[in-house]
């Protein structure tokens, strides 16, 4: 198993090189600049992790031309000299601003009110914070400036992301060897969770938005892979209980019908995405075309991945593949259809841009994206590969998952 570094040992609440971390600030304070924000307060742990390397309890202080001060509750023991101020609670932070001539008495109760993360936030938060400035109402929303921010990656967060397809290539290709006759699709998903772990997968699966959860990935089988689920993601499963109604339902594996396994690739803080169909004895031959119909939409979408293309023209073409080859009614779902093709991933599994038919987000050089064209067949199953690539300043995108495309027989 190969471990990170400990960061037991490591106290400094900013993990990130100087230099690195200058680079991230840069494009959240453009982005502030452009939306005629002059302060803001970072809370959320994915933007947390974003601008320091680690998480922590507490908040970050952002002003253009200034040095970011960090205000934290838990852990104690973090360190970070004049920029780093312990509290006990929220309402600590005016009275350290006006210490530190970030902020005067006069402004502390005149509505100087710092943008927040009221995508991440809870009603109650947001007004506390506004509070702690003398407003009784949140000021401008932070979240669409991070997400902007974060779809374009550094160098090091780019190969944070390498090393996780890395890592989680591994794991599928291991896959095969991993089952047993008679398996259920749960007990396969768990022998994949376990190897997983021991390749160093953290385990957690961040998400943007209240509405999404999920336990380390989906794992699909049969008639299972046409059960709609409430979240949004591209294929369902009724799960294995009620409180987290989508994926393995405990369906066994049988001849003829596809796995799809679409699991965890968090490795480095950094998660890849990657899915892949296996099977056993042999593959329903309307599978099989499904299969290569997925692997052949992912080749003429990444050959489109330039920067300055519409983000929206990659579905627009996926789907109309699917409708040439007679396969629209089973493109992203049967009996329920996922509005998408595609996503940003990094720090959360659905950043941007999105690659959907009302999708306004443009392709920059340095986004990551996921793209998942898959096929439910009724009777069959799930069926269709998910591949990570970088935008690079020329086509076609960069994969990043490595294992094997076509399906592979179990053992």
């Amino acid at each position: 198993m190969k471990m990170k570094e400990s960061i037991s040992s490591r106290l400094d609440v900013v993990l990130l090189s100087a230099d690195e971390q200058q680079r991230r600030l840069d494009r959240v304070y453009a982005g502030m600049a452009a939306a005629n924000i002059s302060t803001a307060l970072v809370r959320d742990n994915a933007n947390l992790y974003y601008l320091t390397g680690r998480v922590f309890r507490g908040y970050i202080y952002l002003e253009a031309g200034h040095a970011p001060l960090y205000f934290v509750r838990q852990p104690t023991t973090l360190h970070g000299g004049d920029s780093l101020h312990h509290i006990r609670k929220p309402e600590d932070i005016a009275g350290i601003l006006v210490e530190q001539g970030r902020l005067t008495a006069e402004a502390s109760s005149a509505h100087a009110v710092p943008a927040i993360e009221l995508d991440a936030l809870s009603y109650s938060d947001a007004v506390r914070l506004a509070r702690v400035f003398g407003s009784d109402a949140p000021a401008a929303n932070l979240s669409p400036i991070l997400r902007a921010a974060r779809s374009v990656k550094t160098d090091e967060e780019l190969q944070a992301l390498r090393e996780s397809g890395m890592r989680q290539t591994n794991v599928y290709r291991r896959i095969p060897r991993m089952y047993r006759e008679g398996m259920s699709d749960i007990e396969l998903q768990i022998e994949i969770e376990y190897h997983s772990r021991l390749e160093g997968c953290l385990g957690q699966f961040r998400i943007a938005g209240a509405d999404m959860e999920l336990f380390m990935g989906n794992v699909l089988t049969g008639e299972n892979a046409d059960t709609p689920s409430p979240y949004d993601f591209a294929m369902g499963g009724a799960g294995i209980d009620p409180s987290l109604p989508v994926g393995a339902d405990g369906t066994i594996i049988k001849p003829g019908l596809p796995v799809m396994v679409d699991v965890n690739g968090n490795y480095t803080g950094y998660m890849t995405d990657m899915t892949r169909c296996y099977y056993i004895t042999s593959l329903e031959s309307k599978a099989s075309e499904a299969l290569e119909l997925s692997r052949r939409i992912c080749r003429e979408l990444a050959a489109m991945m330039i920067p300055g293309t519409p983000a929206k023209d990659l579905y627009d073409r996926a789907r109309a593949i699917a409708e040439e080859e007679g396969m629209e009614d089973y493109f992203m779902g049967h009996r329920s259809h996922a509005g998408f093709v595609g996503h940003g991933v990094g720090i959360e599994i659905n950043e941007l841009p999105v690659i959907a038919p009302r999708s306004r987000d443009v392709l920059r050089a340095g986004n990551v994206i996921a793209l998942e064209p898959k096929f439910v067949i009724p009777g069959i199953g799930a069926v269709g590969i998910e591949n990570t690539y970088i935008v690079r300043p020329e086509a076609p995108g960069e994969c990043i998952t490595l294992a094997p495309e076509e399906a592979v027989c179990l053992n």
